[in-house]
């Protein structure tokens, strides 16, 4: 149970399911939905996640979610780099402002990971499960609170695998949820 929680609620689905379901909540029409959709999924989810399935597979990272803490610099700040280019297209493209909001928690979220990280293991998973939670709390109104029992069943299922201790995710949730909250509505 603990393996599914953490595959289905990793990361790599998350940033790939957040931007599409803003996307679709801000749209007005099918073209929207697909270039402001397409362009958040390519820079924030295909490209950062291809890289991470690249790096495993030539040997250069331990795993697909990075749990040796000391490979992860280099795949963040590259999935950084693609989540800006992202941000860049999409205020071109003049998407939505909860979109691009969005866009901007993932990188602010994947920033502050990606500097805790350099010297203590924090829970991605947890940071992301929570300010994806946060967000659509704010989008869709209070009956999301729910979404916190997914966040408890991330934490746990991370400790249960002994991929993270107590510790980190709760320093995953405690960063992870109010920087989405702050960011998200000051650019909302």
């Amino acid at each position: 149970m603990a393996r599914l929680v953490t595959e289905a609620l990793a990361p790599s689905v998350l940033v790939t399911a957040m931007p599409m379901v803003v996307a679709a909540w801000a749209s007005h029409d099918l073209g929207s939905f697909l270039s402001w959709g397409g362009t958040a999924l390519l820079f924030c989810a295909v490209i950062p996640v291809g890289v991470i399935v690249h790096g495993v597979r030539r040997g250069r990272l331990s795993d697909r979610h990075v749990g040796d803490h000391t490979q992860r610099a280099r795949p963040l700040l590259t999935g950084l780099a693609s989540v800006a280019v992202g941000m860049a297209l999409l205020v071109a493209l003049r998407a939505p402002a909860e979109l691009f909001a969005m866009i901007v928690v993932i990188f602010v979220v994947g920033a502050a990971c990606t500097l805790v990280n350099h010297w203590w293991k924090l829970s991605i998973h947890a940071a992301v499960a929570a300010a994806s939670t946060a967000v659509l709390v704010l989008l869709h109104g209070p009956a999301l609170h729910a979404g916190w029992l997914l966040v408890a069943a991330v934490a746990w299922s991370r400790v249960v695998l002994r991929d993270h201790t107590w510790p980190q995710v709760v320093a995953g949730t405690a960063l992870g949820a109010p920087l989405a909250t702050g960011t998200f509505l000051a650019l909302t």
